[in-house]
């Protein structure tokens, strides 16, 4: 007998029984209260959510039915009643005491999802986090003739449902009775409710009110007709400042149809960090979902925060953030572009605007600029800098100079500035966050344009040569000077150039300043290390002097006649061009400093006694 017969010929075994999870309720309401729900305040939320559902399902099929909600606080409990399509008795079993199990499923409801705002199902059941009793009492509006039902469940899990006498509830819709579980009565008292219900309902299409108090606020001040523009932003300013605590520097008109969103970004008064994830407010078809969306703008758009509504964005599971799909990054991509023309706009017609706020966020916007060619592009214009021309856009600089100079240090610029000023080289002070990256950007989106970095070479080029006849003259007097400063790595020239109360410029590049530390450092290591150092010795240019023969005081010391006096004069001018170009400097740079003081009072002093 083969193995497929032996296995044939064997007696089936009986299939096995299916089993039913059993849900612990306590547990469940648990882990919404500690780890879905960011606060025991959403259950709020799902009783509105709940009620505006219930209206949107009974105006499907009865557009002139009453939109009414209405909530009544009492003493560690709270009761909250709708006009809304209702339940039967089947309806109940069928959606209430399921877990997990969406209303919106129902038959009858299905062609109007889109309407609303629930998507999970979760519905009641996060009323537990504040209530240890939930009573439901509902009369069907698409079976009139059934009777009430009431659905009473406590936090252990259990229920009971039965049918009420016609008067218990007349007219259709449900009323929701909580009763308050121990510690959580504070979140039912009057005051919290309304406070919650009008941070969660404020724009919600229907009639909404806790007691005799209005909750809805429609139209949304976005949408809210004014007299003048003034007369909006005067309110829209009042609005940012109810939401978010300051006023805002201008107010963007957020509309994309396509995506169902209409709302305000306000732009934040003071700078902010580029790298500070922003919290957004976004209400989902008039209820608010969060108010910490962080992905719902491009991460550029950092100066501003954002309140809007929308009827296209998917929530999360706990309805308290945004769900990152394609409609979110297009709605993203669309909300992005609105502010990237407000910024053009400003460019365009309001330059005062556009001034105050770059006076506040110009670090951002370069920080943006860096990676977004558009915004670039956008802002040449406009973004400052620090240039030998004064503050100037780098579109005005480069139209000024055919060779945009730029230096990466601020410390490089103050060395060169007022020198290449004189000589008519255009200088930019790269040495500012992002500055210098902005400037080797320019050519992308400024085609022809030339830019170089400005290093010691370039600047004395620039620099008129002296007559040979002249320099030979000096040659004693220009080999002492090398001669005194060559163990600090730096060569002596001499030039002629403006302004003349300059008579010494001191320059180096990073080169220069890399093998004057290395060089440094091998002085000071072991023999070991200064072997390994002295290895990595390169033919990096040195720093150099650059002596002013323009200047009287250098026609002066040229003139001397004692050795010595030149090597103190010599020491004195490097000690005072390094001053000047506000370099750090090293150990052996404040000796020489020290010493030229001293050997200039000496002999300061000692001509006086000769005289």
């Amino acid at each position: 007998m083969d193995s497929q017969t032996s296995q044939s010929s064997q007696p089936s075994l009986p299939s096995p029984s299916p089993h039913t999870f059993q849900v612990d309720l306590r547990g469940l309401v648990d882990l919404l209260s500690h780890h879905l729900y960011s606060s025991p305040k959403v259950y709020l939320r799902e009783l509105l959510q709940n009620a505006v559902d219930a209206i949107t399902a009974r105006r499907a099929a009865d557009p002139d039915a009453p939109a009414l909600v209405r909530l009544f606080a009492e003493p560690g409990a709270l009761r909250v009643e709708d006009s809304g399509v209702g339940l039967t008795e089947a309806d109940v079993h069928d959606l209430l005491a399921t877990i997990g199990r969406s209303s919106k499923r129902a038959e009858g409801l299905q062609e109007a999802r889109s309407d609303f705002l629930g998507q999970f199902g979760i519905g009641l059941l996060a009323c537990f986090v504040v209530a240890e009793r939930i009573r439901v009492v509902s009369r069907s509006a698409r079976t009139p003739d059934a009777a009430p039902v009431e659905w009473t469940a406590a936090d252990d899990g259990s229920y009971t449902v039965r049918t009420l006498p016609d008067d218990a509830r007349p007219e259709p819709g449900t009323t929701v009775h909580l009763v308050a579980r121990a510690g959580a009565a504070e979140w039912l008292a009057e005051d919290r409710v309304l406070a919650l219900a009008r941070d969660f309902g404020s724009l919600l299409p229907y009639d909404v009110r806790v007691g005799e108090e209005a909750v809805t606020d429609l139209p949304a001040p976005w949408d809210r007709p004014y007299p003048s523009p003034a007369a909006r932003r005067v309110a829209l300013g009042r609005h940012c400042y109810d939401l978010f605590g300051f006023t805002p520097l201008d107010a963007i008109e957020l509309d994309v149809p396509l995506a169902g969103v209409r709302g305000v970004a306000y732009v934040l008064p003071s700078a902010v960090s580029p790298a500070q994830r922003a919290g957004h407010r976004v209400h989902l078809k008039g209820m608010l979902l969060t108010e910490r969306a962080e992905q719902l703008l491009p991460d550029w758009a950092f100066f501003v925060r954002c309140v809007l509504d929308t009827d296209s964005l998917r929530p999360t599971a706990s309805r308290e953030a945004l769900y990152e799909d394609e409609t979110l990054a297009a709605v993203r991509e669309a909300l992005g572009e609105r502010i990237r023309s407000w910024l053009t706009g400003l460019a365009a017609g309001d330059p005062e605007r556009l001034a105050a706020f770059l006076a506040v966020h110009h670090l951002g916007v370069k920080s943006l600029a860096r990676h977004d060619r558009e915004m670039l592009r956008t802002m040449l214009p406009w973004l400052p800098f620090e240039t030998t021309d004064g503050r100037l856009s780098l579109e005005e600089f480069a139209r000024r100079h055919p060779v945009v100079h730029f230096t990466r240090t601020v410390e490089e610029y103050r060395q060169v500035a007022p020198i290449a000023s004189a000589q008519g080289v255009g200088v930019i002070n790269g040495g500012y966050t992002y500055d210098s990256e902005l400037v080797e950007a320019l050519p992308s989106v400024r085609p022809g344009t030339v830019v170089a970095e400005l290093d010691a070479d370039t600047v004395t080029a620039h620099l008129d040569a002296v007559d040979p006849a002249v320099e030979l003259a000096l040659a004693g007097f220009l080999a002492a000077a090398r001669a005194k400063l060559d163990p600090l790595g730096c060569d002596v020239v001499l030039r002629a150039f403006h302004p003349l109360s300059v008579p010494a410029l001191h320059l180096d590049d990073r080169a220069a300043r890399h093998e004057q530390a290395r060089a440094q450092a091998e002085e000071e290591a072991d023999d070991l290390w200064a072997g390994i150092l002295g290895s990595l010795r390169g033919e990096a240019p040195r720093a150099r002097l650059v002596l002013n023969h323009l200047s009287p005081l250098i026609r002066r010391i040229g003139s001397l006649g004692e050795p010595e006096l030149i090597g103190t004069a010599v020491e004195s001018l490097y000690g005072q061009a390094l001053l000047m170009a506000q370099r750090p400097l090293r150990p052996a740079d404040s000796a020489l400093l020290n010493r030229a003081f001293i050997g200039l009072l000496e002999w300061a002093t000692n001509g006086e006694g000769d005289r």
